[in-house]
């Protein structure tokens, strides 16, 4: 616990210098879905560029209530033997970026997009295990988007996605954790808050690492994201459609440091924050910075 309250105060001391360099007057500047996935003409911006997908951050320290140290699965036959000796508190980081490959298809409404998100998980602090990386999760997709305008409880329903995603931590037998889904997204914008419902279906596996991934995980994803000026909040939340138990709930607040970097908090509870941790039960805590959100 004694690291993670060194690293909480180096983080305040690199936050309460910045803050003096702070314009109290900028705000954070949110994308429209349309900007996200250049629906409107005045957004398209061609193929070929790379752009931020998912948030991309860098976490300096996350603390863990509970240490997954002797990974397992439902049958047995996926578990380690070994006990690991993690650490509870470790660094964390996303990258996230998508293109475009293809504008115009089916009547010149469609595009075709492929995304690519890598998240990461760093036992930097721990010596004994010479600061391994101790989960590492691979998230590529390939992505069709209809631009969509109707309105809808006093916003606008803006773009229904439809996504072939595969999600892998890369490891061997035991620790092999993977699958693949086929994930509808629907996009909706309600004055300056921008939704995103992800319901999916699993594809079945022939060699199943990770049987109740969706009795853990659930079946779809809530996406709800604001920003009050200066301030960004944004919450994503994973649940089953046949029960009310399980799932997970992850809070984010982002706030300005210094132009284009910011700082970010985020709370996660639940199951699967990891594919290795895909039922395990934990509340996890972070701070670090932001460099891009929706």
């Amino acid at each position: 616990m004694i690291k993670f309250y060194k690293v909480l105060f180096i983080m305040f001391f690199i936050n309460h210098n910045s803050f003096s360099q702070i314009d109290y007057n900028k705000q954070i500047i949110k994308k429209s879905i349309s900007q996200q996935w250049e629906l409107d003409s005045i957004d398209k911006k061609g193929t070929f560029r790379l752009v931020s997908y998912h948030p991309i951050y860098f976490t300096a320290a996350r603390w863990s209530s509970r240490k997954n140290e002797q990974p397992f699965d439902e049958s047995g036959e996926f578990a380690t033997k070994d006990k690991n000796f993690f650490d509870n508190i470790e660094a964390k980081f996303q990258i996230s970026f998508k293109s475009k490959l293809i504008q115009g298809l089916l009547f010149g409404k469609v595009d075709l997009w492929v995304g690519y998100t890598q998240k990461a998980h760093w036992q930097v602090y721990n010596k004994k295990l010479s600061r391994a990386f101790r989960e590492l999760n691979y998230e590529p997709e390939i992505i069709l988007n209809f631009p969509l305008k109707f309105d809808l409880l006093g916003g606008q329903v803006r773009s229904f996605g439809l996504i072939f995603n595969h999600q892998s931590n890369g490891k061997d037998i035991p620790t092999s954790r993977s699958w693949n889904r086929i994930i509808f997204n629907i996009g909706y914008e309600y004055k300056n808050w921008n939704v995103n419902f992800r319901p999916w279906y699993r594809l079945s596996d022939s060699e199943d690492e990770n049987p109740g991934i969706t009795k853990f995980i659930g079946d779809g994803e809530l996406e709800i994201g604001t920003n009050f000026g200066k301030h960004e909040f944004y919450t994503i939340i994973s649940h089953s459609f046949s029960t009310l138990q399980k799932g997970n709930i992850q809070l984010n607040y982002v706030f300005p440091i210094h132009g284009h970097l910011r700082g970010q908090a985020q709370v996660f509870q639940g199951y699967g924050e990891t594919l290795i941790d895909y039922n395990v039960s934990q509340t996890t805590f972070g701070i670090g910075v932001s460099f891009a959100n929706w």
